[in-house]
């Protein structure tokens, strides 16, 4: 690397996400970062993307593309009711519960769909 040619590797900083980038990801995942927690952050997302970078550099000609990398074949048996939880058992192991139910977090609001 050398004269005005030269660029930053791909997973430099200078390539990756900024800090307010992140911030806007983290805000939209509901995560509650602190500056450390951004930092860290942004240094991942920067190594994963600088990963797929390397990888687009790959040469695939010819490459035929795999849905698994090993021989998989679907289990075609018969779907047979077996044996279940008693229902007191389950709820004894929930951390909350509300009547006969089990009871779980709001998960949308705020905008949510």
């Amino acid at each position: 690397m050398s004269g005005s040619d030269a660029t930053p590797p791909v997973n430099s900083p200078a390539n990756g996400p900024t800090l307010g980038d992140v911030a806007r990801v983290a805000r939209l995942s509901r995560l509650a970062l602190d500056d450390a927690g951004l930092a860290a952050a942004q240094a991942d997302l920067t190594a994963i993307l600088g990963h797929v970078a390397t990888l687009s550099t790959l040469d695939v000609e010819g490459v035929e593309p795999l849905a698994r990398p090993h021989e998989q074949v679907n289990r075609l048996a018969e779907d047979e009711p077996g044996p279940s939880l008693d229902r007191r058992v389950l709820l004894d192991l929930a951390p909350a519960v509300e009547g006969d139910f089990i009871a779980v977090p709001k998960v949308l609001g705020e905008g949510g769909a």
